[in-house]
């Protein structure tokens, strides 16, 4: 098998052609065969090489590689269309030739004039073929006298166009009413239609999916295919991407692109393998699917194990959804798995973003992987690690004694006698770990009589500065791992549970 994608370099990757890319790759993968990428960049006005990197960009952010493309050579390149030109002109003048395409001097304003006739009277909004009668002698004056036309398909007449969807199953189109389409543009760029048609041949496409957008497209593709003499590939459609009102996914649903996805703190992994289970299913028929938010994880699997179960016959008709409620419970799932080396690695941009300015070595790295624990299991997206692990860098016991509820707890004589033993007891004792923490605890409950929540709430006040947080088995030996930490690790200074506790209780004497 040969699959391609063929993205247009005008705006960020949409999520929707990012799951049109991930359905060719898995495809090409699980089979052995080849993934293309081709750069469909004849939009001359609206492409631009920065969208082209932003897309490589995203799709190796993915995991999407590609075996032939722009930057790899092939046997079949170039790669980019604005590099192809030459074969389009070539093979429309050998359809001009053969006289399936003719030279078309209507102009935008004559064109414009019959499609509203059209419309206005309920009839198709088709080209009404007033060149299509032209003599070669009669095109070749007016081009000879300073025109430049367009070239038009000539579309065969009263017959059906028929294909059959790998998904969809046996579609039919009447020729009658689709038009003679313009195949090169009077400035010599080639239009879509006929582009894709030279570059799948040329490229030895067998397969092409994408979206149910195209569907109007394949019948004029196939009769292109027909009259240059070359064999159509096998079609698969897909349908759209939608947003949760059931609308095409666009911007008033929030974020659509790769980068935004990935901008917000999305793990690739969880990306791809929610985009693989809209509209697909790896599961034989009659099985249970993940319902995301609640559900199993029986549908989280890595993109290898993804290409091994893909299969056209398993993609379903009806429109997908996107929820980032479910890619959200896709995310969390990954986090709590992920490497948290890499997790910390991951996570520095949105430190800086958050204003805790650091740059980290080998040891701040391995610290934060420490500190990972308190957050991986806790949150939706990397950029809310930052808020998570905030305890550690932002501490302050006056700021937490102005809050009205800490004050009237500390009113309490039980919640004092806690402050003071655990300052006591910390004075003298080495930097905590679980397990020292634990007996600090224990030492401070004999000696306050104080236990369960009476004991560990005033004992979470004093040590983060806040009523709520992580577990403190997780915040203490963390919050004292990075007290130790030398300046070169990279790290903001961190105040150790010792010095918190002093802190607090001096704080607490004088309010």
């Amino acid at each position: 098998m040969r699959l391609r994608f063929a993205p247009s370099p005008t705006g960020q990757l949409h999520v929707g052609n990012a799951r049109t890319a991930l359905f060719n790759w898995l495809l090409a993968r699980g089979s052995g065969g080849t993934f293309i990428l081709r750069i469909e960049d004849t939009d001359v006005e609206r492409s631009s090489r920065e969208s082209e990197a932003a897309i490589l960009r995203d799709l190796r952010w993915l995991g999407l590689d590609w075996d032939e493309g722009p930057d790899i050579d092939g046997a079949h390149g170039p790669y980019r269309q604005s590099e192809r030109l030459h074969l389009y002109q070539s093979y429309a003048k050998e359809l001009l030739g053969a006289e399936h395409a003719y030279y078309c001097f209507c102009t935008t304003a004559q064109l414009d004039a019959e499609r509203q006739e059209a419309v206005a009277h309920g009839r198709p909004a088709r080209y009404a073929g007033t060149c299509r009668r032209l003599s070669r002698d009669t095109a070749a004056a007016r081009i000879a006298a300073g025109e430049r036309p367009a070239i038009r398909f000539r579309v065969p007449q009263e017959r059906d166009v028929v294909f059959t969807d790998a998904v969809r199953g046996d579609v039919r189109f009447q020729a009658d009413v689709i038009g003679d389409p313009i195949i090169v543009r009077a400035d010599g760029t080639p239009a879509y239609n006929f582009a894709v048609v030279v570059d799948d041949a040329l490229m030895e496409i067998t397969h092409v999916i994408r979206g149910e957008d195209h569907i109007s497209n394949t019948p004029r593709q196939i009769l292109l295919y027909e009259a240059l003499g070359f064999t159509p590939p096998t079609f698969a459609h897909l349908s759209l991407v939608m947003g949760p009102d059931h609308g095409p996914l666009s911007k008033r649903h929030g974020a659509t692109s790769v980068a935004e996805f990935r901008s917000k703190g999305y793990l690739p992994e969880a990306l791809v393998n929610y985009l693989a289970l809209i509209g697909w299913s790896p599961r034989d028929a009659g099985g249970s699917r993940a319902g995301g938010p609640g559900g199993d994880t029986a549908e989280l699997m890595a993109i290898e194990e993804l290409a091994r179960r893909f299969s056209l016959e398993r993609v379903g008709h009806s429109a997908g959804v996107f929820d980032e409620e479910k890619l959200a419970w896709a995310n969390r799932h990954y986090l709590k798995i992920a490497d948290p080396a890499r997790l910390a690695e991951l996570t520095l941009p949105y430190f800086n973003d958050a204003g805790v300015r650091m740059t980290p070595d080998a040891t701040g790295i391995a610290f934060l992987a420490f500190a990972m624990s308190m957050a991986s299991a806790s949150v939706d997206r990397l950029n809310q690690v930052p808020a998570r692990l905030a305890l550690l860098f932002d501490y302050s016991a006056e700021a937490a004694l102005r809050d009205p509820g800490v004050r009237e707890e500390m009113r309490g004589d039980g919640a004092r006698a806690v402050v003071t033993a655990l300052a006591g007891e910390l004075a003298s004792a080495p930097r905590l770990d679980r397990e020292r923490f634990r007996a600090v605890a224990n030492q401070v409950k004999a000696r306050t009589g104080q236990k369960g929540k009476a004991l560990f709430h005033p004992i979470r006040l004093v040590l983060t500065g806040h009523a709520e947080g992580p577990e403190l088995d997780l915040a203490v030996p963390a919050i004292d791992r990075g007290a130790d930490l030398p300046a070169s690790a990279g790290i903001p200074p961190i105040l150790g549970c010792r010095e918190r506790a002093a802190a607090f209780a001096e704080a607490l004497k004088k309010s």
